[in-house]
């Protein structure tokens, strides 16, 4: 398990080095001049040298980017010089230092994500903290409905081969599979949020904190997380069914079925004991990319119903090219795709001991 583990991070490491690299350089070769869309209409030359040396725009692309490893790395390393980029503020890094060597000092502290351009200089880990519990209620949700009703429905479907209930489930799953997620969201938005409000009290658009009538108080909306969990559970939902039921008909021809079967059990016995648990690897595997990319952000599903969460904020900042907030939320992307990777593979022995974490 410790060499597994090591493994992991060891890989983990150099998967965020590659996607900062890749992000810093992609985002840094787009036209425009961040110090300027800062500004906006304020911009005069002054001003300008002094955000393009606050934010080190006036060096080469090179030492930006080496800035930027350094912003982000546990240990890092500081000038003593007040009007370096990398002097140690107290308002930007919480640092424990450590030692100092002439006018450098190296430091442990916290990752820093940097400001955002267009939120008047609120830090990236701020708007990430604010958004991301949002999407994550929101996919959780999408993901509980995709796993109990998908498994539910594909243990039935395989139970009831080539009958007409399964060739019901089986349509069902391949729309699902097949209609684009943006265009379910309006669908339903508009259906249920507008042309059934009146039976089903349901609001077309909202989030899941939304100010009081007064307009003094944040209160949760749960009702508001029906409609966008729905809809974003849809395609993985069709996804568990199909692999449920062609996994489960795998398992059913297996010698130990036959076997159980000859003792006596009873089909919910052997279903419940012996099928379901071997047939849910391929179901794991796809629901651990799902909750993956639901975590990404949803990005057409939580801005069509005006979710706050991370995928609505990231088209805000490509909106505005605020360029910390993207690579924040895509640094932020990628470390919860290694995460729940490695959780996946420790489910994976749970569910099948011959399965060996190496």
């Amino acid at each position: 398990m410790l060499s597994y583990l090591f493994n992991k991070i060891t890989y983990a490491m150099l998967t965020l080095f590659g996607v900062v690299t890749v992000i810093f350089f992609l985002f840094n070769v787009l036209p425009g001049d961040p110090a300027q869309m800062m500004l906006g209409q304020n911009e005069d030359s002054s001003q300008l040298a002094i955000v393009k040396k606050k934010y080190g725009f006036d060096k080469s692309v090179s030492t930006q980017y080496l800035y930027y490893l350094n912003d982000l790395s546990p240990l890092s390393f500081h000038s003593a010089k007040s009007d370096h980029y990398t002097f140690l503020q107290a308002n930007k890094y919480k640092a424990t230092q450590l030692f100092t060597v002439g006018s450098i000092t190296t430091v442990i502290k916290w990752p820093y994500l940097r400001e955002s351009f267009t939120k008047q200089g609120k830090k990236v880990s701020l708007v990430l903290a604010e958004t991301l519990p949002n999407t994550f209620v929101l996919a959780i949700s999408s993901i509980t409905i995709a796993i109990v009703i998908g498994v539910l429905l594909g243990i039935v479907s395989a139970l009831f081969k080539d009958s007409w209930l399964d060739k019901f489930i089986q349509i069902f799953s391949t729309l699902g599979m097949s209609v684009p997620s943006f265009f379910s969201a309006i669908l339903f938005a508009w259906f249920f949020g507008y042309v059934l409000h009146e039976f089903t009290h349901l609001e077309m658009t909202g989030s899941l904190y939304e100010l009081d009538d007064f307009g003094e108080a944040m209160h949760i909306k749960w009702k508001n997380l029906i409609l966008p969990a729905i809809v974003l559970g849809i395609r993985p939902l069709a996804v568990v069914i199909q692999l449920m039921r062609n996994s489960l008909l795998e398992v059913f021809s297996q010698d130990y079925i036959r076997t159980a079967r000859a003792k006596g059990l009873s089909e919910f016995q052997i279903i419940k004991r012996h099928a379901v648990k071997n047939a849910l690897n391929p179901v794991v595997t796809a629901i651990s990319g799902w909750f993956a990319s639901m975590l990404a952000g949803a990005v057409f599903v939580e801005y069509i119903f005006g979710w706050n969460g991370l995928g609505k904020e990231i088209v805000n900042a490509l909106n505005t090219l605020d360029l910390p907030v993207i690579m924040g939320a895509v640094l932020i992307i990628a470390l919860l795709f290694i995460i729940i990777n490695i959780f996946v593979d420790i489910i994976y022995v749970w569910l099948d001991p011959k399965v060996k974490l190496k």
